[in-house]
């Protein structure tokens, strides 16, 4: 599995998650013990190494120094790898590239970054317009209120699909940093919006959610997979005020041109390193290296761009990334903002964050979140 996990990460194929899955669906005689033994193991070597390991046995050989008892699995029998040789080259390095640490804002010190791998929670967001927080706690009694409006926390691995509340549409699974960034957005009541980077359209169904039925919300990407599963959760939530656009890349203007500068809002969730989500996605390290962050913050300059003439005056952009890097996060605002002079910052009231370079910083050790930057704005 982890030669599989280390090829996609190195050819920018499938997550760690999928391979998984495809995986054990390959191996259905794997007993459930086993099959948590060995996403256990897989999920240590992913976490330890910070540059991608050459493959998925020197990635757990380089284990064996902080988990000895990994040796005596190296028995060369017939379920057990082979025999560990003199001299076998082993992973090594930090958990966290150099090149990469040295990237982060400077709120995250060393206690952030070692959350930055611990597993994520379950949080959910109830949809106010087809639930109530009493019908939610009735189903989950187990679930803690979060800090903002219609959060909950449920215990990992929570089955929710068997629920009603679920099936219905009044209940989605998304981390509470996404809930707050759609909240930011939908704080000044909208009633048309661009949800530029939608994807699967998470952040758009939350404004959805919170707007006014009669707001008419435009989810664009140009991932059309991603894209399409819009379509089923607007359904299953009764979100009828969504209409999704497929874009074509560095053509999107062509797709759009009837929005300009007619927005109440635009959000753009841009693409990003995605250091804000290594709870989850832990092996995105070996994934990114100086020259695709260097792409990825060129098209985050011109996301921020093309977001931009889309908005009316008086109207407002959020941008956000789910990445604790400078370069994507407070550097890119401050850039727009030097290079727009009829912009300005607009304060960000929510209970949970902290203010950092024109914008609000969420990372899990401080706010138990999915690591965020996003800021919003006003044209003037």
């Amino acid at each position: 599995m982890l030669d599989w996990i280390i090829a996609a990460a190195r050819d920018n194929g499938a997550s760690a998650d999928n391979i998984a899955k495809k995986f054990f669906k390959e191996r259905r005689y794997a007993g459930s013990g086993d099959r948590r033994a060995i996403r256990e193991h897989v999920y240590a070597a992913i976490r330890r190494w910070g540059e991608r390991p050459e493959n998925g046995r020197q990635a757990v050989l380089g284990l064996i120094t902080e988990q000895p008892e990994l040796r005596e699995l190296f028995s060369g029998s017939n379920y057990g790898p082979a025999a560990i040789a003199e001299n076998e080259p082993v992973a090594a390095g930090p958990q966290i590239p150099n090149w990469l640490a040295e990237q982060f804002a400077s709120l995250i010190g060393e206690p952030e970054r070692q959350a930055l791998f611990d597993r994520a929670p379950l949080h959910i967001r109830v949809n106010g317009q087809r639930s109530t927080d009493l019908e939610v706690r009735s189903a989950w009694p187990e679930a803690v209120s979060l800090a903002l409006p219609h959060g909950y926390e449920l215990p990992t691995g929570t089955q929710l699909e068997d629920k009603t509340l679920y099936r219905e549409g009044a209940v989605e699974i998304q981390d509470l940093g996404s809930q707050a960034i759609a909240m930011a957005g939908a704080a000044g009541k909208p009633e048309l919006v661009l949800d530029l980077c939608a994807g699967a359209g998470g952040k758009t169904l939350a404004l959805a959610a919170m707007l006014a039925a009669d707001s008419q919300i435009v989810a664009a990407d140009t991932d059309r997979g991603r894209l399409s599963r819009i379509d089923p959760r607007k359904r299953r939530a009764q979100a009828r005020n969504i209409e999704t656009v497929l874009l074509a890349p560095g053509e999107e203007m062509d797709a759009l041109q009837h929005l300009k500068g007619r927005c109440d809002l635009v959000l753009i969730d841009a693409p990003c390193s995605g250091t804000g989500t290594w709870r989850r996605n832990p092996e995105l390290r070996w994934r990114m290296t100086p020259k695709r962050l260097d792409h990825t913050t060129e098209l985050q300059q011109r996301l921020f761009g093309l977001g931009s003439a889309m908005v009316k005056p008086g109207g407002r952009l959020v941008y956000a990334v789910c990445s604790l890097l400078d370069a994507e996060g407070g550097e890119q605002t401050e850039k727009f903002l030097e290079s727009h002079p009829g912009w300005r910052e607009i304060p960000i009231d929510l209970p949970i964050g902290r203010q950092y370079r024109k914008g609000i910083l969420l990372s899990p050790y401080h706010d138990g979140t999915d690591g965020f930057y996003f800021t919003c704005l006003e044209k003037l």
